[in-house]
C-alpha cells in the first residue's frame, strides 16, 4: 500500500510539473505576442539601419548610384579632415563646459527646492519645462533672436550704455550662447537630483547637526557622498545627450556651423557631409566614429566610478 501511495504522489507531482510548464509556455507566448510590435520596430528602425550604416561606412555612396566598396578609405580620410578635427574640438569644448555647469546648476536648484518650499510641485513643473522645449526648433529660433544683434540681451545692455554685438554672429561668443542654452535645460537632471535628495535619511543630518556640523559640512560630508550614484547617473546621460546635440547649433548657425565654424558640432558636420555633399559613405563612417567616441566616454565614466561613487550598501 505504501508503494502504491508513493507512486500516486509521484504521478501527481509529475502532472503538476507538466501543468506548470504548460502554463509558463502559455504566458511566454502571450508576452512575446505583446512584445512583437516593439521587436519589429527594434529590427526595422534600429538594428537594420545600424548594420546598413556600418556596411556603407566602407563604401563610396552618394545616393545617386549604387554604393561601391572602397575599403578603409573613409576612415583613413578622417585623419586628414581638418573640418572633422575642428568639429571634434568644438564638440569636446561644448561637452566639457556645458555638462558640469548644467549638473552643478541643477544640483544647486534641487537642494534649494528640497528645503520644503510651498508649491513645490508647481516649481518642479516650471523648472522642468525647459528640458522639454530646449531641443525644439522654436526655442532655437527664439535663442537666435535673443542673442542677435538687436536681441533682448543687447537691449538690456543698451540700458546701461553698452553697445553689444551679435552674440551668435561672433566666433568668440557663438559657442557660449549654445552652452547657456544647454545649461538652461537643467530640468531633467534637477528632477532626478531632487528624487535622490528625498531618499537621504533625515537622521544623518540631525546627528551631524547635534555634533556641530554646519550647512556646508553637512552638504559635503553627507549629501554629496550619498548622492554620488545619482550624480553618476546624470553625468552618463548628459554626456551621451550632449555629444548628440544638433538642433540648437543647426538652427542658430543657419545650418552652416558658423561663424567661422565656431558652432560646427560633430553632428552638424555629419549632416553637411551626408545631406549637403551627398557623401553618405563618409557620413556613415562619421556616425560610427561618434558611436565609438560616446562608448569610450561611457566606459571611462564607468571605470572611474569606482573611485568616487559611494553606494550605501
Amino acid at each position: 500500500m505504501s508503494s502504491l501511495g508513493e507512486l500516486r504522489r509521484v504521478a501527481k507531482s509529475a502532472k503538476g510539473a507538466v501543468e506548470d510548464k504548460a502554463a509558463r509556455t502559455k504566458d511566454n507566448k502571450a508576452a512575446y505576442l505583446f512584445l512583437l510590435p516593439w521587436l519589429i520596430g527594434l529590427g526595422l528602425i534600429t538594428i537594420i539601419p545600424m548594420v546598413s550604416s556600418l556596411v556603407l561606412s566602407f563604401t563610396d555612396y552618394n545616393l545617386l548610384r549604387a554604393p561601391s566598396f572602397n575599403g578603409l578609405d573613409n576612415w583613413i580620410h578622417m585623419l586628414s579632415d581638418e573640418h572633422l578635427q575642428n568639429s571634434l574640438r568644438v564638440t569636446f569644448t561644448y561637452v566639457f563646459i556645458s555638462v558640469p555647469l548644467q549638473l552643478g546648476f541643477a544640483l544647486a536648484l534641487a537642494v534649494l527646492l528640497n528645503r520644503g518650499l510651498r508649491g513645490l510641485a508647481f516649481y518642479r513643473s516650471i523648472y522642468y519645462l525647459p528640458s522639454l522645449l530646449g531641443t525644439s526648433v522654436a526655442i532655437a529660433v527664439l535663442w537666435r533672436a535673443v542673442f542677435g544683434g538687436e536681441g533682448l540681451v543687447n537691449q538690456v545692455l543698451a540700458v546701461f550704455g553698452i553697445n553689444g554685438e551679435s552674440w551668435i554672429g561672433s566666433p568668440d561668443t557663438a559657442l557660449s550662447t549654445l552652452v547657456v542654452l544647454n545649461v538652461w535645460t537643467f530640468g531633467s537632471p534637477m528632477v532626478i537630483f531632487l528624487a535622490g535628495l528625498r531618499q537621504i535619511p533625515e537622521g544623518y543630518y540631525d546627528a551631524a547637526q547635534v555634533d556641530g556640523a554646519g550647512a556646508w559640512t553637512r552638504f559635503t560630508r553627507i549629501t554629496l557622498p550619498l548622492l554620488t550614484p545619482i550624480i553618476f547617473f546624470n553625468l552618463v546621460l548628459q554626456v551621451v545627450h550632449t555629444f548628440q546635440a544638433f538642433t540648437q547649433a543647426f538652427v542658430i548657425s543657419g545650418g552652416t556651423g558658423g561663424p567661422l565654424d565656431s558652432t560646427l558640432f560633430y553632428t552638424v558636420y555629419l549632416y553637411k557631409r551626408g545631406f549637403g555633399n551627398f557623401d553618405m559613405g563618409y557620413a556613415s563612417a562619421l556616425a560610427w566614429l561618434l558611436v565609438l567616441i560616446i562608448a569610450a566616454f561611457t566606459a571611462i565614466n564607468f571605470w572611474a566610478a569606482k573611485y568616487w561613487v559611494f553606494y550605501d550598501d
